[in-house]
């Protein structure tokens, strides 16, 4: 492998979230001395997923099929639908196992700073599944920031008229967080997501 490649390698690698030029230096070596065993099959998986890999017309999930899996899957609860900033979120969620029904990604949250309008994200697809029926409840599962925040207003705003149910996911203390560890805004999203034990 000539410099050059090596070089190359190494400043596409820095690119990657979580990489700087030193971790990318480390992470090039390591895959170019074990050649046979990682990288020539890290290259050809790369290549395949280029090749393959498309974002789902339904709900913007990435998948080798369109509809996605997910969109795909009967034994899914068709009448709730999860929004979700990015797909990575979407991976977390079904990591953990515990939600059932469809998806749906916006592609970020609303920015004012940032210039995002409604616009440049997939909420016009999301009003038309909604107002096609069949969905009960939508769940807004975004970031507890700013922009998260309001992103979620005004989707709120926007499905009221469609007759659904509204929720979002609860803030607030993590299974296992000591309170002296805790952030005051978790603290207080904590307090104000309280709910009866009986």
């Amino acid at each position: 492998m000539a410099q050059s490649e090596i070089d190359r390698l190494i400043q596409l690698l820095s690119k990657l979230p979580g990489l700087g030029p030193r971790s990318a230096r480390r992470a090039t070596l390591y895959l170019i001395s074990r050649r046979e065993s990682l990288l020539a099959p890290l290259g050809q998986a790369m290549a395949d997923a280029a090749a393959n890999v498309k974002t789902c017309g339904v709900c913007g999930n990435l998948d080798t099929t369109d509809p996605c899996a997910i969109c795909g899957d009967n034994k899914r609860d068709a009448s709730l639908l999860c929004v979700v900033e990015d797909v990575s979120d979407l991976w977390a969620l079904e990591r953990s196992a515990a939600f059932g029904g469809r998806y749906h990604v916006l592609g970020g949250t609303l920015s004012a700073l940032d210039g995002i309008g409604p616009d440049e994200l997939n909420i016009e697809s999301l009003i038309s599944r909604v107002e096609a029926g069949g969905i009960s409840e939508v769940i807004l599962a975004l970031n507890a920031t700013v922009d998260g925040q309001t992103t979620a207003h005004y989707l709120s705003d926007r499905l009221l008229e469609a007759g659904v149910q509204i929720t979002r996911l609860a803030h607030g203390v993590p299974v296992g967080g000591e309170l002296d560890y805790l952030d005051d805004g978790t603290l207080s999203a904590a307090l104000k997501s309280r709910r009866s034990m009986g």
